[in-house]
């Protein structure tokens, strides 16, 4: 201990504040502050200060303690996110509840045997909902809907619709209910506290009406009559409860559109639902209802006597309720499966007009009595149905009759495309024997895809589903053995072409052959060429000897292929005259002794996949297509995705004759085939024998000439570079032309996602407008450049007259995005323009 040095003072005022130091420096706490006196000495002020300065300060100690004054701040922890507060809770509420176990287990804690009881079911489950996390409380949950107008009660355990929902939104107290004895609490004790500012709920301009009420999977048994007081509903979801009877007054929800009322214990409906006059969606599935009275509100006339077909339930001030005049006008899918409704409940003279989806399924309609053909008839007479569902229901032939379809045909079932009558007694003979006169096809194998126009899909007995690949396989084989039935076109073949025995077992085995290999092998063996057109026999009869030799030597020759029918509905609408095609793509060759027919299931845009195995593999087949009876007024051809064969089969007169084979095409799509600049092209020739010529163009050139009324030609997402859009070829593919009136002029040039990187075809194009403003060739209204590679935009682009121009996503710095975002294709034009001059 260093020796202090003493100041000359008296020893009675000196002495005690000397022990007091020392005593503090040897138990090595903080020392007194050098600016506050001691409290235990009496001396003045000036004294303890002096003695303080002169200790001096120890050499030995580099090192001090800092003052509270100069300390090094402690860094704050991160704040927690949601979800690791969350996690946090959780983990704390389980510890807090294994302790309470472990507690619980030992006996010897409790000071008496009051406090062994064990807690009741209602206290346990209140403390359950405490911690229960991520999501609010009932209250708050009810609170916060006023603001957003939908309310989500669903897997709350509720025994009726809380009665804070009445008295927040709309004042009220509702009557009690006699099923709920008492309400449990709504309020959760983890809730967060308000502050004292924040308001209880939002302001009245932020108020919403009550549009969409979700309160499934509940404990739910009645239903409050005051419901009908919410005339903005539009919504309303109650399946999952246990609700025996409806409120009169449900009926009074005038504006709903989507009701569902599953999985409950339904057993009839209120009069008042059936004139529902904007309900679009009713489930009523999984109850106990034995009647569907239609038409029973308007049997006295009281609706349809009302003036304007609205009535007020109330005084002058009272809601004004509007009625419909007929059944559910609006109504356009109705499940009623598993009830106990038969023919004779249902009032089938009053169905809704606008029905397209009836769900009869798993109900007793043929038991006891025989109004089941009387129940078709009428279901017969909608316009608009498109699926019926009896599957596992209890009917019969008898409710299919001969005369079924007799009389006008054309009205019976018009827009019919599913009929489910999966596991019942009823056979596929007698349907197909009462269903024969509808205009429909009708198709007794059953898929998962929806069934085409013009197609009636039946499901009779056990439902298996097939894949389209093996209903196509099987459609196949039963023509080619002659053994077809319901088809539109194999019978309808004159004798001389139909196949013999021989040319049969040659196309079995080439069937065979596609499905072993997994490609698709030219046959030369004869096949019935069906055409709409008159077709001379001379050109569907081939020798035999050739086709032997071609047959013995597999792929030595190739064959014309036959024409094949692109007329069908599936792919030719002819209201837009439109023509699309089904994706193609080469197989995956996961593992080599693996291979399936069925449609890849990688994409949206190859999901459905190559359907009809008879249809033409190249993405261009205008050999098939030409041949075609709507060849001279196709305006549209969708080829989307077709990568299989990157080729262009062209007929052999094309080259001879001056006629565009497909003279009013306005729109072709190619997206999505991966062209490049340069394209293979075949052309198709009448020898059968020799293989066809084969030869490589360019692709835009190819199209200009062999489309020349096309207006819009989209190249999405193809290989197609900056040398392929040269200024003549530009010009040619874009400029209408005065010497070929059929060339107009093309309007729209889509080129988006290719590998394009500069413009300048494009740059000597717009020359042609310095110095004039209106160039009459010129048609072109929108060009798609986006997702491609250009490095700048020539500022002579500004010259163009464009409506659209689209330049996202390329990799050019210079204008910046907002010059398009906030003005669009005039101001990328103009700042273009500008940058020119």
């Amino acid at each position: 201990m260093s020796r202090v040095p003493q100041v000359s003072t008296p020893r009675s005022q000196t002495r005690p504040a000397v022990k007091t130091t020392l005593t503090t420096s040897t138990s090595r706490s903080r020392a007194p502050s050098p600016s506050k006196p001691l409290a235990s000495t009496s001396s003045p002020a000036p004294a303890p200060r002096v003695r303080t300065k002169s200790i001096p300060k120890s050499p030995s100690k580099s090192v001090r303690r800092a003052s509270p004054e100069e300390e090094i701040p402690v860094p704050k922890a991160p704040a927690l996110s949601i979800k690791e507060a969350i996690a946090l809770k959780r983990a704390e509420a389980k510890k807090a509840a294994a302790k309470s176990i472990t507690s619980d287990a030992n006996l010897d804690t409790f000071e008496g045997l009051e406090d062994a009881v064990p807690e009741s079911p209602l206290t346990k489950k209140r403390e359950d909902d405490a911690l229960e996390l991520g999501r609010w409380s009932v209250k708050e949950t009810i609170e916060r809907a006023r603001s957003t107008g939908t309310l989500n009660l669903a897997s709350r355990s509720l025994p009726c619709l809380p009665s804070a929902l009445f008295e927040i939104h709309l004042g009220i107290t509702p009557d009690p209910l006699e099923s709920v004895v008492q309400e449990p609490s709504i309020t959760s004790t983890e809730s967060p506290s308000k502050r004292q500012t924040q308001r209880s709920g939002p302001a009245w301009f932020e108020a919403q009406d009550l549009q969409v009420l979700k309160a499934w999977c509940n404990e739910i048994a009645e239903i409050q009559h005051e419901i009908s007081l919410f005339g903005s509903l539009k919504v309303v979801d109650l399946h999952q409860n246990k609700i025996s009877t409806l409120p009169d007054t449900f009926a009074d929800l005038t504006a709903l559109t989507t009701l569902d009322l599953s999985h409950n214990s339904l057993t009839s409906l209120p009069r008042n639902i059936w004139t529902l006059p904007t309900l679009s969606h009713l489930n009523v599935s999984h109850n106990a209802l034995t009647s569907l009275p239609f038409g029973e509100p308007f049997g006295d006339g009281t609706i349809r006597s009302a003036k304007g077909d609205t009535w007020s339930t109330g005084g002058f001030f009272g809601p004004v309720i509007t009625r419909a005049t007929i059944p559910l006008p609006r109504l356009l899918d109705l499940d009623v499966s598993f009830n106990k409704l038969t023919a004779s409940t249902i009032d089938y003279n009053n169905l809704p007009s606008a029905l397209t989806k009836f769900d009869l399924s798993s109900n007793p309609i043929s038991s006891g009595n025989a109004e089941s053909a009387a129940l078709l008839r009428a279901l017969g007479s909608l316009n608009q149905l498109k699926e019926l569902r009896f599957s596992y229901a209890t009917i019969t032939d008898d409710a299919f009759p001969a005369s079924l379809t007799s009389g006008d045909a054309a009205r019976v079932f018009p827009a019919l495309g599913l009929l489910d009558l999966e596991e019942t007694q009823a056979t596929t003979g007698g349907v197909q024997q009462a269903l024969s006169g509808l205009k429909q096809t009708l198709l007794f194998d059953f898929t998962k895809d929806e069934p085409p126009k013009g197609m009636l899909r039946i499901a009779v007995g056990k439902k298996v589903v097939k894949e389209p690949w093996e209903i196509e396989a099987e459609r196949r084989a039963r023509h080619r053995n002659g053994q077809s039935q319901g088809s539109d076109w194999a019978d309808s073949l004159p004798k001389e072409t139909q196949p013999t025995q021989e040319q049969a077992r040659e196309a079995r085995e080439n069937e065979h052959d596609l499905f072993a290999e997994g490609v698709r092998r030219p046959s030369c063996t004869a096949r019935p060429a069906v055409s709409d057109s008159a077709t001379s026999q001379s050109e569907r009869k081939v020798d035999s000897p050739s086709s032997s030799q071609c047959s013995s030597v597999p792929g030595s020759c190739t064959s014309q292929p036959p024409i094949v029918n692109l007329a069908n509905m599936q792919y030719f609408n002819s209201g837009a005259q439109t023509l699309t095609l089904p994706p193609l793509a080469p197989p995956t060759r996961s593992h080599t002794r693996s291979f399936s027919l069925a449609a890849p299931t990688l994409g949206p845009s190859l999901s459905k996949g190559k359907i009809d195995i008879a249809l033409p593999t190249p993405t261009l087949p205008l050999t098939v297509i030409s041949a075609q009876p709507f060849a001279q007024t196709l305006q549209t051809l969708v080829l989307s995705n077709r990568k299989l064969d990157l080729s262009v089969v062209l007929p052999s007169l094309t080259s001879e004759s001056g006629f565009p084979l497909l003279p009013a095409l306005e729109e072709l799509v190619l997206d999505g085939c991966g062209f490049g600049d340069m394209v293979t092209v075949t052309h198709q020739g009448e020898d059968s024998l020799s293989a066809p010529p084969k030869s490589t163009e360019a692709l835009l050139p190819l199209l200009t000439r062999l489309f020349p009324s096309l207006r819009t030609l989209d190249l999405t997402y193809n290989f197609l570079t900056s040398s392929a859009l040269r200024k003549d070829v530009l010009s040619e593919l874009i400029m209408a032309s005065q010497d070929t009136p059929a060339r107009k002029g093309l309007r729209h040039l889509r080129l988006r996602g290719n590998r394009i990187t500069d413009l300048d075809g494009f740059q000597e194009l717009a020359e042609v407008f310095k110095g004039h403003r209106v160039v009459s060739d010129w048609k072109l209204e929108e060009l798609d450049l986006r997702d491609n590679e250009i490095a700048k935009l020539p500022p002579e682009l500004g010259l163009l007259p464009l409506d659209v121009f689209l330049v996202d996503g390329n990799v050019f710095r210079i204008p910046q995005r907002k010059v398009w975002e906030r003005e669009g294709t005039k101001g990328l034009l103009s700042w273009l323009r500008g940058r020119l001059e």
